[in-house]
């Protein structure tokens, strides 16, 4: 039997380590066809050689294409400068197209209504994709997004990266499920968890070293999973609980920049408003421990 999501990932992965962990997990999710992912924000190649890395590892193919550097917005990229370091002779790997634009725009209209998107870094590519062919909005099955944060005005990273592809993606029509960091901060990952996982085989020891890499980055010994949960809440929706559909307004300007504000009432986006937090927690682990099961012996070189 076919899985019933086939799915895109959007992104940034190699700086905050969920966006491996938000790979892992969907790797290791039975109803889940992951039929490729693009990468965007900053150097998207480099992105993109490690994704194929961590497919190698994990014992699959999937094609990669590296997107948009550059914001919309014209936002300088934050980069950590840690991203990939884990990893020896990337340039070995080479990347199924350079265009993750175009490459979305063809996955989606080949099939409209098919494939539902998870997009859980800076919104550049989507807003582009959007802007590129009017067929692209409404051949979206669904669109899930980790970004924002709705119970407080505070910037979050991915919207305020890109606030014009954010605005792009929010006037677009697309039905949307977005994550932000008032729910996602109710989960953190600690050293049960991360015991756990790097115990589970070869992908769940490089996921380790990428949490640890994290943990000194930052001086802690814990990080939140904000993409993985986004994952779940395609996989796993009665875990959570959602608003009534609406519409997300994001500040562009002025000190406010980055800011999202959530408008029950027109609109086809709803947004997180509750989770099992120890449910959730398990169900990352649990789905990251399957993939890395399933990986073949190899490490990170």
């Amino acid at each position: 039997m076919s899985a019933p999501h086939r799915v895109i990932l959007d992104t940034d992965i190699g700086t905050d380590v969920d966006d491996l962990m938000a790979l892992a997990l969907i790797l290791g999710s039975p109803s889940i066809e992951l039929i490729g992912v693009t990468t965007v924000y900053g150097d998207t190649a480099l992105r993109g050689r490690m994704t194929k890395r961590i497919a190698e590892i994990a014992g699959v193919t999937i094609p990669v294409h590296a997107g948009e550097s550059a914001t919309l917005s014209g936002r300088e990229v934050w980069w950590a400068g840690h991203e990939a370091r884990l990893y020896d002779g990337l340039e070995a790997h080479e990347l199924d197209g350079a265009d993750a634009v175009g490459y979305l725009i063809d996955a989606v209209c080949a099939s409209p209504g098919t494939v539902d998107v998870l997009a859980i870094g800076p919104l550049t590519n989507i807003a582009a994709a959007i802007e590129r062919d009017p067929r692209f909005a409404p051949a979206v099955r669904h669109l899930w997004i980790m970004g924002g944060s709705f119970s407080d005005d505070k910037a979050e990273h991915n919207f305020q990266s890109d606030t014009d592809a954010a605005s792009v993606v929010f006037a677009s029509g697309i039905p949307t499920t977005v994550a932000g960091l008032d729910v996602t901060r109710l989960i953190e990952m600690g050293r049960e968890a991360l015991g756990r996982m790097s115990s589970s085989g070869p992908l769940g020891r490089v996921i380790e070293a990428e949490i640890v890499q994290w943990w000194e980055f930052w001086g802690t010994e814990w990080n939140v999973p904000h993409d993985p949960v986004t994952v779940l809440t395609l996989t796993q929706p009665g875990l959570f609980t959602f608003s009534p559909e609406g519409h997300v307004e994001i500040v562009s300007d002025g000190d406010d920049e980055g800011i999202s504000r959530f408008h029950v009432g027109e609109g086809h986006t709803r947004v997180v408003t509750g989770l099992d937090a120890h449910a959730v927690a398990e169900a990352i682990v649990e789905g990251i421990s399957r993939a890395s099961f399933r990986a073949p012996a190899g490490e990170a070189r």
